[in-house]
């Protein structure tokens, strides 16, 4: 998921793209077979090594690769784009309504469901660097016992190290990203080829049949492998996210030239040495590796597992920022590391938590085999989620019929499901971990949500309509001075209290206006003739409109500079900004008791009768203030000339 640069699909060879997303894209699903395998065998609910057993697991590798990568996330799910860009807030943007005031009924529940789904791949983003680290930095262990009481001091270092250098930017290594990776499929793919030589029967296990008599003869032990058997497509999500990062195509031809032939040969060459011996199921994954290669080999699966730290950390940072862009996290320091990479992105805020976090998995699991016991709850949560919205995409936007809508619900949600239920039984031993997270993400973001919605209808109701105060303007005629001043507002077409509050205290206007509104759009990026909005509104008033998607950050001079040229977006007006003040409101909110409304002004609200956002209990009002308390300035989130902002504050019953 990781927010790398925007490229453009046309220029560059398929080649290149296809070298790029084997690096950022398929990270993750890349360094399954360090671990995956092994819990099928050696996990909580594995199952003993017997040939039927291993061939029954294999095929099921097999079919799932292809079933939920090939099938559901290449072939179905990539259909759904967003303006070209993917992931389950993008997917979430296009299923909401539009236009028809606050959600209701069965859309408000898919919303809250898709958020949990985006809240869940945190914990995905937390655990991956863990669990992938301490899979490579194992094979020392393997190679010399005596170092088995390093894994987990290297470890931690290794993920420290990593989060360390993320402010740096991740620019210039991003680049070896594809040639790391390339390196590691093309080792996995050999290894398996050397394991399937020793025992070529292990090829049997393509066929479904041996997946099916698994499931029928084990039972409900057979359904609990599926546990495991989740943890070699966790790269579906990652996936979907990157599509606009490197187009379909790209993707489809780095899956199918090179990620899944490789992790095919590689878990079957795993499987061929746990039928050569037994005891192989501590470590498959090293067993298939000579002696004379095994720290080298530790390097090579070290490098692919930072590869892959590295995209889900990235991914959580874009995340962050579609967040906060579509009003579901409070605005937050996002500092660009690349002048010429766009999303290169950095969230100190972030990055420290997820630090603290995988450090303390670490330290508190201590092997990947425990930290296995944490993973598949948040991916397939997730996965189940993606499924959702998807079916609504279908039958809104695609116009498929109901018959073919169930149909394809009905598979996907069976697979889906079973993978669920069966990471369900994790809880005790660590799933739970993903899911407080998921919980307290889903907890912060829903109450910014709901609070900025009911902050805005107490501005709303308590708004002065801006044609009465035009109205006043013209007959009292206050002082002008020459300039321009910029009032910031979150309520289109009312007059800011911020300018109410300007006009009373100082009794003066400047000569020229302007009434400033952001605009998040459910989209990745506003086309450049579309960015701005400027109306003239008489008595040297200006109503301006700056729209931004989910993958931009605002950036107000330059916005007030785009207003120079006349266009049929509005007059022209040239602004400097550098001599131009702005003027910001500071609230101050004062919770009251209970889910008591507070009490609107004399002038009926603006709009069309939409209901109001119901009241907040207390403690969830506190955790907004705070939350809003923490805030980043609207300053330096803007881009602002710190010494050309004035701020008025007010007090506000919320």
């Amino acid at each position: 998921m990781s927010e790398n640069s925007k490229v453009s699909h046309s220029v560059q060879p398929l080649a290149v793209l296809a070298l790029g997303a084997l690096g950022v894209v398929y990270g993750d699903i890349g360094t399954s077979p360090l671990y995956a395998l092994k819990e099928c065998f050696s996990g909580t609910h594995g199952v003993p090594v017997t040939k039927s057993n291993v061939l029954g697991v294999l095929s099921l590798i097999f079919w799932s690769l292809n079933f939920v990568v090939t099938f559901k996330y290449l072939s179905v799910v990539m259909r759904a784009d967003n303006r070209g860009e993917g992931g389950i807030l993008a997917l979430l943007a296009l299923v909401r309504p539009h236009g028809e005031g606050r959600p209701e009924g069965a859309y408000r529940w898919l919303i809250a469901v898709g958020l949990f789904g985006a809240a869940l791949l945190y914990g995905d983003g937390i655990i991956t660097p863990a669990i992938s680290v301490l899979g490579a930095v194992e094979g020392l262990s393997i190679a010399t016992p005596a170092l088995e009481q390093w894994v987990v001091p290297i470890g931690v270092v290794i993920i420290s190290g990593l989060f360390a250098v993320q402010r740096r930017g991740t620019a210039g290594i991003g680049n070896i990203f594809g040639p790391i990776t390339g390196l590691w499929f093309i080792c996995i793919a050999v290894l398996g080829v050397m394991g399937i030589l020793r025992h070529p029967s292990v090829l049997a296990a393509l066929s479904p049949w041996y997946a099916a008599t698994f499931l029928w003869q084990e039972g409900l032990t057979g359904l609990m492998v599926l546990a495991a058997v989740v943890l070699v497509v966790t790269g579906g999500e990652a996936l979907y996210a990157d599509m606009g990062h490197y187009g379909k195509r790209p993707i489809r031809v780095a899956w199918y030239a090179v990620v899944l032939p490789a992790l095919v040969l590689n878990y079957f060459g795993q499987g061929a040495v746990l039928l050569e011996s037994a005891d192989a199921a501590r470590n498959p994954f090293y067993a298939l590796v000579p002696a004379w290669a095994l720290y080298p080999m530790v390097a090579i699966a070290t490098g692919a597992a930072i590869v892959a730290s590295q995209a889900l950390i990235s991914g959580a940072f874009s995340l962050t920022r579609q967040a906060v862009q579509l009003g579901y996290m409070p605005r937050m320091n996002i500092v660009h590391t690349s002048s010429s990479h766009i999303g290169q992105i950095y969230i100190p805020q972030v990055n420290t938590a997820l630090w603290v976090a995988c450090v303390g998995l670490v330290l508190a699991f201590q092997s990947s085999s425990n930290l296995a016991a944490t993973y598949g709850v948040a991916v397939t949560g997730t996965m189940t989620t993606t499924t959702l919205l998807i079916l609504v995409v279908a039958r809104k936007l695609w116009h498929w019929s109901l018959p073919r809508v169930v149909l394809l619900g009905t598979v996907f949600l069976i697979v889906d499901l079973a993978f669920f239920v069966t990471n369900l039984f994790k809880i005790p031993d660590g799933g739970w971990f993903p899911i407080l997270v998921a919980m307290v993400v889903y907890l912060f973001m829903s109450t910014w949500k709901k609070g900025r919605a009911r902050l805005s209808e107490i501005v709303r109701e308590n708004t002065l309509p801006l044609d009465l105060f035009l109205a006043d303007i013209a007959k009292r005629k206050p002082h002008r001075v020459p300039g321009v001043a910029v009032f910031l507002t979150s309520v289109p077409g009312g007059t800011p209290p911020v300018l109410l509050h300007h006009l009373k205290h100082n009794k003066v206007l400047h000569e020229k206006v302007m009434m400033l509104s952001v605009m998040g759009e459910e989209i990745p990026q506003v086309d450049q003739g579309d960015r701005v909005r400027c109306r003239e509104l008489g008595e040297g008033f200006y109503e301006v409109l700056a729209y931004y998607g989910f993958l931009e950050t605002p950036d107000i001079p330059a916005a007030l500079r785009s207003l120079a040229q006349e266009s049929d977006r509005g007059p022209g007006v040239p602004v400097k900004v550098t001599e131009t003040s702005f003027y910001l409101g500071r609230e101050t909110l004062i919770p009251t008791d209970g889910r008591k409304k507070s009490s609107t002004s004399r002038v009926p609200p603006p709009g069309d009768g939409a209901p109001l956002t119901p009241g907040m209990v207390r403690w969830r009002k506190k955790l907004f203030i705070l939350m809003t308390r923490n805030a980043q300035s609207a300053t330096a989130f803007f881009g602002l000339p710190p010494n050309r902002v004035v701020e008025l504050g007010a007090q506000i019953q919320f």
